[in-house]
């Protein structure tokens, strides 16, 4: 995505908590509710789209800075975690990010992982923003279960 791209999603509600979240033509709408008490839970909640957000952004810097080196990593899968909180007026929050990538393939087969592991988070445009205002690690784990970074 360049500078002069202005990413923009329209949200319209459709009944009390739930919004469907259009983003661009041609591209499958979701519709967000909060979970109960408040909502009926019939999609994914603000907080599930940030994850999904970091996440989605964490897993394709990644590839891309794989494929750099023409690195397979034989799939990829993310799970995102928020740790909620109350700030200082008794406000819930979310006061921390973890995100976990497992690669398919074992570290052994993958050339330049060092660079690769050193640079990707960097690339990330949504998770280094999200960072500047909350606290996030990232975990890669290889095909063989190994902790990588």
């Amino acid at each position: 995505m360049s500078e002069q791209q202005t990413p923009s999603v329209t949200l319209r509600q459709s009944r009390d908590y739930q919004f469907d979240i259009a983003f661009a033509p041609g591209v499958a709408h979701v519709l967000s509710d909060e979970g109960p008490p408040l909502g009926a839970g019939l999609g994914p909640s603000p907080v599930h789209l940030l994850l999904a957000a970091v996440g989605s952004c964490m897993s394709s810097s990644l590839y891309f800075a794989l494929t750099k080196f023409k690195i397979d990593p034989g799939g990829i899968t993310t799970s995102a975690r928020a740790r909620m909180g109350r700030n200082e007026a008794g406000r819930l929050r979310v006061v921390h990010l973890d995100v976990e990538i497992r690669l398919g393939a074992r570290a052994e087969s993958l050339q330049h992982l060092d660079r690769v592991l050193g640079q990707f988070e960097e690339f990330c445009t949504v998770g280094a923003s999200v960072r500047a205002g909350i606290p996030t690690d990232v975990v890669v784990i290889d095909g063989s279960g190994a902790k990588l970074k």
